[in-house]
Parts: structure tokens; C-alpha cells; sequence
């Protein structure tokens, strides 16, 4: 058994927190069979404290300040730059809109190590903390759909869940730190997406009283992403990116997130300067929770336990190598459906040629191109297809770059072996058993056993 050590550190608009987890990678084939690795086991064997996410101004991360968070618990974890072996950072809610979010993203990313990423989007987002809160779990569990909210300082990520699987994702802007207050209990920030949505003030003395309009407001919002309200009122600068189409019937509710922990828990309503705790409480009085409701087994803590323990996955064993320098970080991704794979040789090649040069978006860098692939395909099948991407592949080879493809079928180092025959001293790597969007980036590690570690990633940065 192979032991992968993965970081996971979330950036959020309140909060910043770091985790350590051990993932555990074992052989799940029998002796006489192709190996067949996964990871078995994800384990968090570190957490740090929660931190405030430090800020210059309302528009600006101080990364400084973050690289010394972030050294300080690297030390205390016992952890190295060379000791980490995947994971990802993640910029969450209001902080992947601040204007130095890139800045800061590059300026911690030498610290994890060769492999851990930096990325985020709310897509993302919305998958690592219902899965780190245990949502996919508890859909399995009750058999009834699941809704998932994150609800944390800035935005709340929504995720659906069905039999463990997550069918969609979605984002509001709702979130505890909308509104800030002072030690005077004075409004000293308001966030932009309220503009026009609240007659709050800036300097003017606030109390549950005068705050309970703006949290109603954010409470409803809430009700509407749940199918709770209509939708059609929902003010348009509430929704980041989109909403999820609830089913009818049945169905439960699961949150987590800084907010989360208001909901189940009284605390004074001004503890935290912000509307954190009466969000918590207005969504605890509201229809959210008069049906089968949960808090995630994570609260807080669920989208860094789910950058740090779910963000990785394994290649399938069968796949093919040669001369490619690993890792390989931030790879674009050039997606062909299935019915798009099986067109005549010469319009496939053109049609490679045309996703590959627009994943490229105009500049020299390798792309991953993901097919389906077939199953159990025969010897002049597979050859065939190694000439056709051959040839839509060749301005990526001449202009110096890796022949980089991914499968989902089982069928890589056929593939493989067949291009890299045809392609002498190209460098060439086909792995399979992974599916990616065309809105996907890929990062792949170090092989661990017959098998490579990967990160998906659906955006880099969320643009808003």
C-alpha cells in the first residue's frame, strides 16, 4: 500500500483554514489481474485553527500576512514543501473577487509543494464542501434527494445530490459577511451585491431589529434556491452564477459552512461582526428547516476538508508514458463527445485540431484532449484512431509540446503504444478511466504504484 500526503487550504471570505489528510492507495485487483489502484482511505490527521482571512483593504488580500498563516501551520503540521504530495488551495466566496486574487494565488502556491493547486470557482467549490460535509453520504443514506448549502461569508454554494452523486451545482450570493460591523456595532462595510437590496447605511448604529429586513431578504433567497419561493422574485444580483432545479417531492436539506454552525447553535448576534449569527437563526425560523434538515458533519471546515481529502483522484492502471516530465499543472482541457469521436478520419482530425487550438486560447501550451474512447476496441480500431489524432494533434507537436490524452474507457496504453510508435521522440502520456468537461483543467502527479494522481478542476478563478 502506497500513502499520497495531501494539503487542503481554503481562502474564504471570512475565514482561512488549513488541513493535512493521508490518503491511503492500495491495489484493488487481484493477483493475476492489471492492477487496479485507488484510493482506499482519506484520512485528516491536521487541522488548523480558524483563521481571519487577512485583508489590506475591502478590494485586497494581504499576501504576506496569508503566507505567514500558512507557514506557521505548515511548521506546526511537520510539513515541508518536498513532504507534500497533492491538494489544492482554494480562493472561496468574496475573496476570488479581490483584485490581488491571482497575486495571492501564485504567491502561495511555491509553499505547497510541486503538485497541490491553486484553484477555485463556485462550481468547485460547491462540490468539495458537500462532499467534505458528508452530503454525498447522506443521499445514499436516506435515498431522497439531497440539497446541499455552503452557506459562508460571502456566497453559498449549492450542490444536488442523488444516490451519493452530485447531479448539479449552483451559487447565490448570500452569505454571513454581506454586512460587517465594528466594536460599536456600527455598519463599517456593505457588500456591493446589496446595492439597491437594503437601506442599510454605512456609519449608522445597527441591532437585530435593523439588520432583520437585509438577513429576511437573504433567508428568502435561500427558500427560493430550495424551491421553497419563487424563484422569479429573486432579485438577479443574488445569484452568482446559476440555481439548481429541484425535483419535486421529497427531499432534504444538508448546510454547512461558518454559517451553519448559527444555525444550531445560539450565539449573540453581534459576536462575530457581521450578520453571520442572525442569517444562521432567520434560516433556523424559516421553512429550510420545518422538513428532514442536517448539519454536515463538517460545518465550518467542510470545503478544506474537501480540498484537502477530495479533490484528488487516480488514473486507471493501464496507462502510457513516455518522455513526459511530471508533474503537470493547469492543463486546458479539448473535450470530444462520443457521437463526435466517430466521425470519418478527416473531419476528426480537423475537428482535434480546431478544440485543441481553442483550448490554447491563442497561446503555445499543451492541452489535454479527452475522448470517450471505445470499449474492448480491436487491434485496427485502436490503430486507426492513433493516426486520425496523429495527424489533429500535429501543430501541437510541432510546436514542441506533449501528445497528452485522456480516456474514459480502459484503453490508454494501447492507445498509447500505438502513437508513440507512429510519433518517434514525442513525448506521449494517455491515461484513462477519468472524465473531463471542456471547462475542466488537469493537473497530474507522480506515478503512485502503475497508477498517476490527478486534480480536476473545473475553473481556475471565478470571474465575476
Amino acid at each position: 500500500m502506497n500513502e499520497l500526503r495531501s494539503v487542503g487550504l481554503d481562502v474564504g471570505t471570512t475565514s482561512t483554514q488549513l488541513i493535512v489528510s493521508r490518503l491511503k492507495v492500495e491495489n484493488r485487483a487481484s493477483a493475476f489481474a492489471v492492477p487496479e489502484m485507488e484510493i482506499a482511505e482519506r484520512q485528516v490527521v491536521y487541522r488548523s485553527p480558524v483563521h481571519f482571512t487577512p485583508l489590506l483593504d475591502e478590494a485586497h488580500v494581504d499576501g504576506g500576512a496569508l503566507r505567514k498563516i500558512v507557514e506557521a501551520e505548515y511548521e506546526k503540521a511537520g510539513l515541508t514543501r518536498d513532504t507534500v504530495d497533492t491538494g489544492a488551495i482554494i480562493i472561496t466566496g468574496e475573496t476570488a473577487r479581490k483584485e490581488n486574487a491571482r497575486t495571492v494565488l501564485h504567491s502561495l502556491s511555491d509553499l505547497a509543494g510541486d503538485f497541490v493547486v491553486a484553484t477555485a470557482g463556485p462550481d468547485l467549490e460547491s462540490v468539495l464542501s458537500a462532499r467534505g460535509a458528508g452530503a454525498d453520504r447522506l443521499s445514499e443514506r436516506l435515498g431522497i434527494p439531497v440539497l446541499h448549502m455552503d452557506i459562508g461569508g460571502g456566497t453559498s454554494n449549492l450542490a444536488l445530490l442523488t444516490e451519493g452523486q452530485i447531479r448539479e451545482t449552483g451559487c447565490l450570493n448570500v452569505g454571513g459577511r454581506l454586512v460587517k460591523l465594528d466594536e460599536n456595532r456600527r455598519v463599517t462595510y456593505l457588500s456591493p451585491v446589496l446595492e439597491g437590496l437594503t437601506d442599510l447605511r454605512l456609519g449608522e448604529e445597527a441591532s437585530p431589529e435593523r439588520l432583520e429586513p437585509t438577513v429576511s431578504l437573504l433567508v428568502r433567497a435561500l427558500e427560493a434556491a430550495a424551491g421553497l419561493e419563487d424563484a422569479s422574485d429573486l432579485p438577479e444580483k443574488l445569484i452568482t452564477n446559476r440555481l439548481v432545479a429541484v425535483p419535486p417531492g421529497e427531499i432534504a436539506l444538508s448546510f454547512s459552512g461558518g454559517v451553519a454552525d448559527c444555525i444550531g447553535n445560539r450565539i449573540p448576534w453581534d459576536r462575530f461582526g457581521d450578520i453571520g449569527p442572525l442569517l444562521g437563526q432567520g434560516i433556523r425560523q424559516s421553512r429550510l428547516c420545518r422538513g428532514k434538515f442536517f448539519l454536515g458533519q463538517e460545518t465550518i471546515r467542510a470545503t478544506v476538508i474537501g480540498a484537502g481529502c477530495h479533490s484528488a483522484q487516480l488514473s486507471g492502471s493501464t496507462v502510457f508514458t513516455r518522455d513526459v516530465a511530471l508533474p503537470l499543472k493547469n492543463l486546458p482541457v479539448a473535450r470530444l463527445s462520443e457521437p463526435e469521436q466517430e466521425q470519418p478520419p478527416e473531419a476528426l482530425a480537423a475537428l482535434v485540431e480546431r478544440r485543441v487550438e481553442q483550448a490554447r486560447e491563442g497561446e503555445n501550451r499543451p492541452v489535454v484532449l479527452s475522448l470517450p474512447g471505445f470499449s474492448a476496441p480491436g487491434f485496427s480500431r485502436i490503430q486507426d484512431m492513433a493516426q486520425t489524432l496523429s495527424r489533429g494533434l500535429g501543430e501541437q507537436i510541432r510546436q514542441g509540446n506533449p501528445v497528452l490524452i485522456a480516456l474514459e474507457q480502459d484503453m490508454a496504453k494501447a492507445l498509447g503504444q500505438s502513437m508513440a510508435l507512429r510519433l518517434p521522440g514525442v513525448p506521449v502520456l494517455c491515461v484513462d478511466r477519468v472524465r473531463l468537461t471542456g471547462e475542466s483543467y488537469l493537473d497530474v502527479g507522480s506515478p503512485v504504484g502503475c497508477a498517476l494522481p490527478l486534480v480536476v478542476k473545473t475553473l481556475v478563478l471565478g470571474e465575476t
